[in-house]
C-alpha cells in the first residue's frame, strides 16, 4: 500500500517588474471661481476628470517575511469634454493629464496584496480663454507639483497577471494665473483630486535581468491560460501628409491647399469575461490623440480611418466598448473559436442565435470584409474599409449603443441591429428619441473550391436633420440669409435610408478580391459618418507568401464617391456638410486610388507604407488632385 502525497500549490511571488493599464473615475475641485470644464463621467456624475485611463509601470520586491516593497509611476488621461453640459464662461479650467511617482508598501497573503502608497504628483493644468461664442481664443497652461497618497488591494490571477483596486488622493500646489492682458481677473488654481482606479498588471520580469542571461528585451504579454477570460491590446500610430496642390479658393471645411502633416495615435485594450455558458461580458477602453490632416475636414472619402472627428492634442480616454453577449446554441456541428479581441476561445454551435447589447461600433457586426475592413491593418481611406454611403449611427469617434441579434447557419447568416443616433449632425451626444436600424444577409459560398462571401444590407436612420431642398428654398427667397444659419433652424425628425452590397472572393491561396456598392436617398443632412450618398469601391489583397514574406500584405484598391442632386446644390450654394464645404462647387465625382504594403516586423508589430491619390477632393473639380503619403505602425497582442 502506498500513500500519494497531496498536491502542493505554488506560492505566488510578487517580486518583479510589471507594466499595466488602468481605468477609473475621478473628481475634486480646482478651487472657487475657476469655471471647471465638465468632463464625461458616462454612468457617473460629470467632474473635473470624468472617467480616467492610463498606464503604470513598477517594480515589487517581496521580503522573506511577506512584506512587499515597491515603486510605481503612472500617468492618467482624462475624458472628453461634455459640451451639452458646458456653461459658457470667459475662461474654463481643465487638466490634460495627471501623473504620479510613488512608493508602495504591502503585506502578501499569498495571491492577495493589500498596500498603501504615496509620493509626488504633477499635472498639466490649462485655462482656456473663450470668445463670446465659446470658441477658445488662447490658453494658459502650467504644470504644478504636489503630493499623493492612497491605498489599494491587488490580486494575482496567475503567475503573470494581476488586478488591483486603488484609491488615491492628489493635492497639487496652488498657483495664480494672471489674465490681466485679456483682460480678465486673475484666477487662483488649487487642485485637489480623488480617484478610484481598476488596474491590470503584467509581470515582464521576475527580477532585474542579469548580465549573463541576455534577457533584456521586453516581451509582449502572452494570453492568460484561462479560457474564461482574456486580455488583448493594440496600438496604432499613423502619420499622414501631402504636398501643396491646386487650390484657387477654399472654404471653411476645405482641405488646405498648402502642404500638411498630421498624426493620430490610439491605444486600446480588449477584456473579456465568460460569465456562464454562452454568456460573455466585454470591455474595451481606449486612449486617442491627434488629428486628421486638415482637422479631419475636406474629403468625402477621408484618408485616415483612425482620425476621430473630435481630435485632441493630448490623449483622451473613452470607454469605447462595453457590451454583453449571449449565445444560444441550436445543436449539431460545432466550430472552434480562436482567442482574439472581443472573442473568448472555445467551441460553439455553428447553428446559433446570438444577442448582443451595449456600446460598440456598428462595424463590429455589419459590413465586414476580410480584405478591407480595419484601417489599423489594411486600407486607411474611409471609402475603402466601409460602405461609404451607409451613414451608420455613431458618436464622434465612431461608436454607439444598441442591440444586435444574429441567426447563424453554416452557409448563411441573418443579423439585425437597432442603435442610438446622434442628437444632431456630428454631435457627440447619442439619443434613443430617434434611432437607426440595419438588417444584413450574409451568404457564404465556394467558387472552384475558393471561399467567398456576399453581404446585402438595408439601413434606415431617423434623426434630427435638415432638408437640403428646404434650406435652398428659404435661401432663394431671402438671399440675405446665410444658408448655414438656415439649416439648424429647420432641423426636425427626418428619415435617411439606403442599402449596401459587399462582396469578397478568394481567387487563389493568399490572394483575394473585394468590392462594395452603397447608396442613400441623399435628401437630408448626413448624421454620423461622412458626405457620401453613392459609392463604389473594389480592390485586391495579396499576402507575401509568394515572395517569402507570408505575414506581409500588399493592397491595391479604388473608390468613386458621389452626391445626390440636392446635396451638391446645397454645397454649391455655400453650404457646409459634415466634413466638406469649399464655399462653392464645380461638381465632379470624388475618385480615390489607394495602395499599401504592410511589412510584418514580427508576429506582434507591423509597419505600413500607404499612398492615396484623391482626384476632385470634396467633389470639386476646381481643386486637387491630392497626393497623400502615410506611414503606419501597428502593434497588437
Amino acid at each position: 500500500m502506498s500513500l500519494k502525497a497531496p498536491a502542493v500549490r505554488a506560492v505566488h511571488s510578487w517580486t518583479g517588474f510589471y507594466l499595466g493599464g488602468h481605468v477609473g473615475y475621478g473628481g475634486g475641485s480646482f478651487g472657487p471661481d475657476t469655471n471647471p470644464l465638465p468632463l464625461q463621467g458616462v454612468f457617473f456624475p460629470h467632474s473635473i476628470t470624468g472617467l480616467i485611463g492610463g498606464y503604470q509601470a513598477g517594480y515589487n520586491f517581496q521580503l522573506p517575511n511577506n512584506l512587499v516593497l515597491g515603486a510605481e509611476a503612472e500617468v492618467s488621461f482624462l475624458s472628453t469634454l461634455d459640451r451639452p453640459r458646458l456653461v459658457p464662461a470667459p475662461f474654463n479650467t481643465t487638466f490634460d493629464y495627471i501623473a504620479t511617482a510613488r512608493g508602495r508598501v504591502g503585506y502578501a497573503f499569498g495571491a492577495l496584496l493589500p498596500y498603501v502608497t504615496g509620493g509626488v504628483a504633477w499635472a498639466r493644468t490649462r485655462v482656456d480663454i473663450n470668445d463670446v461664442d465659446g470658441s477658445v481664443l488662447s490658453e494658459r497652461g502650467h504644470t504644478p507639483l504636489g503630493w499623493t497618497a492612497g491605498a489599494g488591494v491587488e490580486y494575482a490571477a496567475d503567475a503573470k497577471w494581476s488586478a488591483k483596486l486603488e484609491y488615491g488622493y492628489i493635492d497639487l500646489d496652488a498657483r495664480t494665473l494672471g489674465l490681466a492682458d485679456v483682460p480678465l481677473p486673475d484666477v487662483a488654481i488649487d487642485s485637489k483630486i480623488h480617484t478610484v482606479k481598476l488596474g491590470l498588471n503584467y509581470k515582464i520580469w521576475d527580477g532585474p535581468p542579469s548580465a549573463t542571461s541576455g534577457d533584456y528585451a521586453i516581451k509582449p504579454p502572452t494570453p492568460p491560460a484561462s479560457k474564461d477570460w482574456n486580455v488583448h491590446a493594440q496600438t496604432t500610430f499613423i502619420s499622414q501628409g501631402y504636398p501643396s496642390f491646386r487650390s484657387p479658393y477654399q472654404g471653411t471645411n476645405s482641405l488646405p491647399g498648402d502642404g500638411r502633416v498630421r498624426e493620430t495615435w490610439t491605444v486600446g485594450a480588449f477584456l473579456g469575461w465568460r460569465l456562464w455558458d454562452g454568456g460573455e461580458l466585454y470591455f474595451g477602453p481606449e486612449l486617442a490623440q491627434g488629428f486628421g490632416i486638415g482637422g479631419t475636414l475636406g474629403l468625402g472619402g477621408f484618408s485616415n480611418g483612425e482620425a476621430q472627428k473630435g481630435g485632441a492634442e493630448y490623449p483622451r480616454f473613452r470607454a469605447q466598448r462595453y457590451f454583453f453577449r449571449q449565445t444560444f446554441g441550436l445543436g449539431g456541428e460545432q466550430e472552434e473559436v480562436a482567442d482574439a479581441a472581443n472573442q473568448l476561445p472555445g467551441k460553439r454551435d455553428i447553428d446559433r442565435v446570438t444577442v448582443t447589447v451595449g456600446r460598440f461600433a456598428v462595424g463590429d457586426f455589419f459590413d465586414g470584409n476580410s480584405y478591407a475592413k480595419d484601417p489599423r491593418v489594411d486600407f486607411m481611406n474611409w471609402s475603402m474599409w466601409a460602405s461609404a454611403a451607409y451613414d451608420f449611427p455613431a458618436d464622434l469617434p465612431g461608436f454607439t449603443r444598441g442591440a444586435v441579434v444574429e441567426l447563424n447557419r453554416k452557409d448563411w447568416a441573418f443579423r439585425a441591429g437597432l442603435f442610438q443616433v446622434p442628437s444632431a449632425p456630428n454631435s457627440d451626444v447619442l439619443t434613443f428619441k430617434t434611432g437607426g436600424a440595419v438588417v444584413e444577409f450574409e451568404e457564404r459560398h465556394t467558387v472552384f473550391d475558393q471561399p467567398g462571401k456576399l453581404r446585402l444590407g438595408i439601413f434606415a436612420n431617423r434623426g434630427n436633420t435638415g432638408s437640403y431642398r428646404n434650406a435652398l428654398a428659404i435661401s432663394a427667397a431671402d438671399p440675405a440669409l446665410d444658408i448655414n444659419d438656415i439649416m439648424p433652424s429647420i432641423r426636425r425628425e427626418n428619415l435617411k435610408y439606403g442599402f449596401y452590397v459587399n462582396a469578397e472572393q478568394q481567387i487563389m491561396k493568399d490572394v483575394g478580391l473585394f468590392a462594395r456598392a452603397s447608396w442613400n436617398d441623399g435628401r437630408n443632412e448626413i448624421l454620423s459618418f461622412t458626405d457620401i450618398d453613392r459609392s463604389v469601391s473594389a480592390g485586391l489583397s495579396v499576402k507575401g507568401s509568394y515572395w517569402g514574406r507570408p505575414s506581409d500584405t500588399f493592397g491595391l484598391g479604388g473608390a468613386i464617391n458621389g452626391l445626390s442632386g440636392a446635396h451638391r446644390d446645397f454645397l454649391a450654394a455655400g453650404g457646409l456638410g459634415l466634413l466638406i464645404g469649399d464655399g462653392r462647387l464645380n461638381y465632379s465625382n470624388e475618385r480615390i486610388l489607394e495602395t499599401y504594403y504592410a511589412y510584418a516586423i514580427d508576429k506582434n508589430f507591423t509597419l505600413t507604407a500607404d499612398y492615396q491619390l484623391i482626384t476632385n477632393p470634396a467633389y470639386n473639380a476646381d481643386r486637387g488632385p491630392v497626393h497623400i503619403f502615410s506611414g503606419r505602425f501597428h502593434g497588437e497582442f
